[in-house]
This record gives structure tokens, C-alpha cells and sequence, in this order.
């Protein structure tokens, strides 16, 4: 079983999910599916416009578990940060970020599409200097990083803590603004957030082997 949250082919610009002999399927035209069951694990589907109008995301758990919930956030909602405007407006996004996803039970582990931890903290920084949370984990991503560790999941409630984009109505987040009605604070926010550098994607430990190894010199060299 495969799970897709977005796709940049313009030609399925709007995917949406079909259930066919047990199996997600990301399609063009089905029927949308919303709610599905493997055993005892349950997914939903969150539609969660932002970085693409068709975004979605899954919320899963399991029967009589003890385990937390888990949400796959694709490109909406990344550690200490969110996915780019692409197709959308920031009041969709907002409005997937604090309604959709930051309406999740708060110990819902985030498992999100890229490692783009460690820039987004220092952007997050950038935005509440003050911030002992946002100091604390870009310290500790940074870590991670020398180590090649992931840095993903983290939990909901811990984004609460350090990710500007679900801090809208903090007064520090809205004084870095200069707004402070809530939607037009965050799109200021994504605005100033494109201006930040480039967050740049570790390769992975497989990855860099294979360089180290020159197993890419042939390709790099023609």
C-alpha cells in the first residue's frame, strides 16, 4: 500500500484517493476516499490545501494501542515550519495548518516530507529571538545532523512550542510581522519566510557513501 500527499503534474493538479481492492490509490476523477481501514490501523484523509490545491494529508492509528497517533504531513507541515505557496492562497494554508492539522490531538507524532529541520529552526529563530524552545531544538537538530540522524517526527504539541507558522497569535511572532490580525500575520509570515535561504536537504547516509565511494564520478563527468 502506497500513499501519495501531493503531486507537482499539472495534469493531476487535483488528485484525489480511490479505494480499490484494499489498496489507495492517487487518481484523477474516483470516488474520494476519507476514511480507510487495514486490520486495525485507521487512516484519514485530511485535505489539506496550501503548497498544492489537491494536498493531503493522513491521520493514523490503531485500535486499543496505547501507541500516539501519527500524522504524514507531506509538504504542509514540516518540523518548525511549512511548505511553500505554490497553487494556493495563504489563507488555505492557514487555514489547513490551525484548523485541519492543529485541530490533531496534540501528542500526534508528525512525520513530515523533507529534512528541512534545522533551516527552519533558524528561521524560526530569526522570528522569536527570545524563543528558549526554538533555541533548544535547533541545538538539537544540529546535532542530529552531524550524527545523520533523522530529526523527524517530532509531535504537535512540540510544534505548538517552536514553529512560527503555528504561532500566528503570539505577540513576538506578530510584533516580527508588524500585523496582527492572525491571516494576515501568517502571510507575512510566508512571505518573509521566502526571502530566508533556501533550506537545503541532507542526503541521506546511503547517499553518501555512494559519493564517497565515487559511484557517481561516471554521471558527474559527462
Amino acid at each position: 500500500t502506497s500513499f501519495s500527499s501531493h503531486t507537482h503534474n499539472h495534469e493531476l493538479s487535483n488528485p484525489t484517493l480511490a479505494y480499490m481492492g484494499g489498496l489507495l490509490a492517487l487518481t484523477c476523477k474516483p470516488i474520494l476516499l476519507s476514511f480507510g481501514q487495514f486490520g486495525s490501523i485507521n487512516v484519514r484523509c485530511l485535505l489539506t490545501p496550501g503548497h498544492t490545491a489537491g494536498h493531503v494529508c493522513y491521520f493514523v492509528w490503531e485500535n486499543d494501542s496505547l501507541n500516539a497517533p501519527a500524522a504524514f504531513t507531506g509538504d504542509a507541515l514540516f518540523v518548525g515550519g511549512c511548505g511553500k505557496l505554490l497553487e494556493c492562497t495563504a489563507e488555505q494554508l492557514y487555514k489547513s495548518l490551525m484548523e485541519v492539522l492543529g485541530g490533531l490531538p496534540k501528542e500526534t507524532k508528525i512525520f513530515c516530507g523533507h529534512e528541512y529541520t534545522t533551516q527552519n529552526l533558524k528561521f524560526a529563530l530569526k522570528v522569536e529571538p527570545e524563543n528558549e524552545f526554538v533555541k533548544e531544538k535547533l541545538i538539537w537538530a544540529k546535532l542530529r545532523e552531524d550524527e545523520d540522524l533523522p530529526t523527524v517526527p517530532s509531535t504537535l504539541a512540540e510544534e505548538f512550542l517552536y514553529n512560527p507558522f503555528l504561532r500566528i497569535l503570539e505577540e513576538p511572532v506578530q510584533k516580527f510581522t508588524g500585523k496582527s490580525a492572525p491571516l494576515e500575520a501568517f502571510a507575512a509570515l510566508c512571505k518573509a519566510k521566502e526571502g530566508f535561504r533556501k533550506p537545503k536537504e541532507r542526503l541521506n547516509p546511503q547517499a553518501m557513501l555512494a559519493f564517497q565511494w565515487g559511484l557517481f564520478d561516471p554521471l558527474l563527468q559527462k
